[in-house]
């Protein structure tokens, strides 16, 4: 029988230690998110909801962006016991210069319609964390002021190829002289994808007052004063717009686009190029044959073709074929620390992440975005302490499985004899 007493005073001071409150509430509130799904739910909370839909959503039924975060999920790690992971070193060169993480920042568009600081938050959170940063041809701050918030570090230049090329060379000429060390050319988006939440939710830029968005305000008056308050949106590379997203892009994007035209491009920029938006294995070949310095691995995170391949069950074939051809890059679906851990087991040299980004910035702007930096190191550091590694060139595919969960069925000899010949 337990045998019972009057707790004494000196047994009791132990649990008395109270923590000091935290008087800073933005603090307070980024302390608390340990996952970027934390960001993601204080970020829905304070964000009207377009705003939020817009960086949440995908494509048509977004099923692609469903299947690439499952696809991380359908992973299995295989560690190596009994190894001294004392010291975990998480950077290596990543085109040619050093990077202290294997991701950086994807270009998002509309980035100052999600929190107010928009670039300038990113890139200098990017720059004092030592990865690069990547503007995006419909970012929400000028060319120079991203290089003067991020003035050390590495930026990148987005460039979607529009119907008036003159502009859009113009552009990189811009980026070229403010020192900007890679040039991303987006291939993906001849046409603007259907987004059906932003169509529902009437999102438009700049954002249309209605009652419905009055009453979604209420509880969200931060944003609406910071919106109200600082400078008007604008683009850092087109003049001002007034309309709806598929509107403005469908107005700019060129579907003429081809290889002939890539080519060109690489011609007239100085740096490195990287293209992004590679979905199958025989378009990674044309561009080993073009020469670029990097393909990335991408579905526009969801937003272009719905049902689109998944880009993280793609990697490992590309990456074996290309891997010495030029680096291999990967986006869409990324959440987590462990996510890019399997990325780099399995080819990629380089991650970007998007949505993770935005997600840390409507949560507590440039602070945000330093707390998502922060998760996501502290989840690859662990991650490849726990599979026994001590720096990411001993990462290798025997470390990761892809558990199959959506398999092609066989192709029939008569089918892909047809294909072929159309192909040819």
């Amino acid at each position: 029988m337990v045998q019972r007493r009057i707790p004494k005073i000196k047994d009791l001071a132990p649990l008395m230690q109270f923590k000091a409150p935290e008087l800073n509430a933005k603090k307070r509130r980024l302390d608390s998110a340990l996952t970027v799904w934390d960001l993601r739910a204080i970020a829905k909370r304070r964000t009207p909801k377009a705003a939020f839909d817009y960086t949440e959503g995908a494509a048509e039924a977004e099923i692609s962006l469903q299947r690439a975060r499952q696809a991380f999920e359908d992973i299995q790690f295989t560690p190596s016991i009994l190894r001294d992971v004392s010291t975990v070193s998480t950077g290596w060169d990543v085109l040619g210069a050093p990077v202290s993480m294997p991701f950086g920042i994807a270009p998002t568009g509309f980035t100052r319609m999600m929190q107010t600081e928009g670039e300038v938050a990113g890139a200098g959170a990017a720059g004092a964390a030592g990865i690069p940063f990547s503007l995006s041809t419909m970012g929400t701050t000028a060319i120079e002021d991203v290089k003067a918030a991020n003035p050390t570090g590495r930026n990148w230049f987005q460039l979607y190829m529009w119907k008036d090329r003159p502009r859009s060379m113009a552009l990189v000429e811009r980026a070229a002289a403010a020192g900007f060390d890679t040039l991303l050319v987006t291939v993906d988006v001849p046409v603007a994808g259907a987004r059906l939440r932003d169509k529902r939710n009437g999102f438009s830029i700049p954002p249309q007052l209605t009652a419905g968005t009055v009453i979604n305000a209420i509880p969200r008056p931060e944003w609406w004063i910071n919106f109200l308050t600082t400078e008007p949106l604008s683009f850092a590379s087109l003049d001002r717009w007034s309309g709806t997203v598929g509107e403005l892009l469908d107005s700019m994007f060129d579907p003429t686009v081809t290889f002939d035209d890539l080519a060109w491009i690489k011609e007239q920029w100085p740096g490195k190029v990287v293209v992004k938006g590679v979905q199958s294995l025989a378009d990674a070949r044309r561009l080993a044959e073009l020469g670029v310095d990097g393909i990335t691995l991408s579905n526009h995170g969801g937003r272009q073709l719905d049902r689109a391949p998944i880009p993280f069950h793609l990697l490992p074939e590309v990456a074996r074929e290309f891997g010495k051809d030029y680096e291999v890059h990967l986006d869409t679906g990324i959440m987590s620390g462990a996510d890019i851990v399997a990325s780099v087991a399995l080819g990629a040299r380089f991650t970007l992440v998007g949505r993770a980004y935005l997600y840390g910035l409507m949560a507590g702007g440039r602070e945000g975005v330093d707390r998502m930096i922060a998760i996501l190191s502290e989840q690859i550091t662990r991650t490849m302490r726990l599979l026994g590694v001590n720096a990411l060139e001993e990462l290798n595919p025997s470390h990761v499985t892809q558990l199959e969960r959506l398999v092609p069925r066989a192709v029939s000899p008569a089918a892909l004899a047809a294909a072929e010949r159309a192909g040819a």
